[in-house]
């Protein structure tokens, strides 16, 4: 066995410390809120610096913020963006990613080209406003997933894992009689799950996270994302509808604004593991083979 220089000790021991550095910074936001949302009220307004330890243990924010109808509306809502954004996404990315990937196709490389000039170049707020509201889509949830349906970047990745599928399977399918959408749907992707995981965690984040295009496209609060509902109570104050209007309820407004952040966060994070083992495989395999 090789032995390790010193050097090469001292090299890993400060990049340990760099990496617990960074995953200290990273986490102590979200534990700092965590703590904050079942801490008491006004035993946080008071406290000044680190929070290391909850000010007892309540969950009066949680309550309330659980049964805030808008909370609830915010959450359904953008359950049905995710559900429907990603279904969609996944669809055509698959599809275009499958065309792009063929080698055979007619004018393939100036179809790539065109879609990569998209990433660089693109016609704006103002006519994507102008088109969604032309088209019928203003105050829609469709007008957080039609014009969204595909992310070049997602394109590019399927399409590098597509190609490294080697050309026999497909020329074996064809002579058994398979068509294209066979060939896609019964072979190509069941052998790109790893890639496919990754498009889901793109999708499904950019969606849970979005609340730009919901702020420009939504008026009806009905129709508001939760994210959206979380923008307006941690930057308009909106927790009246959830205190009392008290001094009590002024103070249970700080944690009901943590518990908030709670509520947002968790599903997510609760989603990421599911997925995280396809993760550097699936975009190794999509950034590097071609």
């Amino acid at each position: 066995m090789n032995r390790i220089s010193r050097s090469e000790k001292v090299f890993d021991a400060v990049n340990i410390m760099i990496m617990l550095v960074l995953v200290v910074v990273t986490l102590y936001p979200l534990v700092y809120v965590g703590l904050a949302s079942i801490s008491d009220a006004s035993s946080l307004l008071a406290h000044k610096g680190l929070l290391l330890k909850p000010y007892g243990f309540h969950l009066e924010a949680y309550k309330q913020v659980l049964s805030n109808r808008s909370i609830l509306t915010g959450y359904s809502n953008t359950f049905i963006i995710i559900i429907l954004g990603v279904l969609v996404n996944l669809l055509l990315t698959s599809l275009g990613a499958y065309v792009l990937s063929r080698k055979n196709v007619l004018w393939n490389r100036m179809f790539i080209f065109i879609i990569l000039f998209t990433m660089f170049f693109q016609g704006g707020l103002i006519p994507l406003y102008l088109m969604v509201k032309g088209v019928g889509l203003y105050n829609s949830l469709l007008a957080l997933v039609l014009p969204f349906a595909v992310n070049t970047f997602n394109l590019i990745i399927m399409r590098t894992s597509f190609s490294a599928i080697p050309d026999s399977l497909e020329e074996s399918a064809k002579i058994d009689g398979a068509n294209h959408f066979v060939i896609l749907f019964r072979i190509i992707m069941p052998l790109s799950m790893p890639v496919i995981a990754v498009m889901i965690m793109f999708y499904a984040v950019e969606k849970w996270n979005g609340w730009f295009y919901a702020s420009i496209f939504l008026k009806d609060r009905d129709l508001f994302p939760l994210q959206l509902i979380l923008r307006e109570i941690l930057l308009a104050n909106s927790t009246e509808s959830m205190t009392s209007g008290s001094d009590q309820g002024f103070q249970l407004a700080e944690t009901i604004k943590y518990a908030t952040i709670m509520v947002a966060t968790l599903p997510i994070l609760f989603f990421y593991p599911i997925v995280s083992k396809y993760f550097v495989k699936g975009v190794m395999v999509g950034a590097l083979k071609g």
